[in-house]
């Protein structure tokens, strides 16, 4: 939606571009509400995303994750240290790249 804004908002866009990113802006929120209406979650409780189980598509001593609401009573909180995990995960995950590109091209000179 930025990029339409931008597109539509810019000082060389045609009068009516501003009424066109209403009008999509209005259909996006929505299909927005709709599906997080259909994921069940709520301000104050969430519920995991369900699973359609498929015959015989299961892996070995795979048991179907709860469906069940949890409260959510720290929203701040539990948001923060996701993110924080998520950084943590990409910057291992980046590093790691970094060492291995690293590696091969020490390889390269040395071998």
């Amino acid at each position: 939606m930025k990029q339409h804004w931008l597109f539509c908002f810019d000082p060389q866009a045609k009068g009516n571009q501003a009424l066109a990113w209403h009008h999509d802006f209005a259909i996006t929120r929505e299909r927005l509400r709709d599906w997080v209406t259909i994921s069940g979650t709520r301000l104050d409780r969430d519920r995991p995303t369900r699973t359609t189980a498929w015959p015989g598509g299961e892996a070995e001593g795979w048991t179907q994750p709860s469906t069940a609401e949890v409260p959510v009573v720290e929203r701040t909180k539990d948001f923060l240290a996701f993110v924080e995990e998520q950084v943590q995960a990409r910057t291992a995950e980046q590093d790691a790249v970094i060492r291995q590109v690293l590696a091969d091209e020490q390889l390269g000179r040395d071998g």
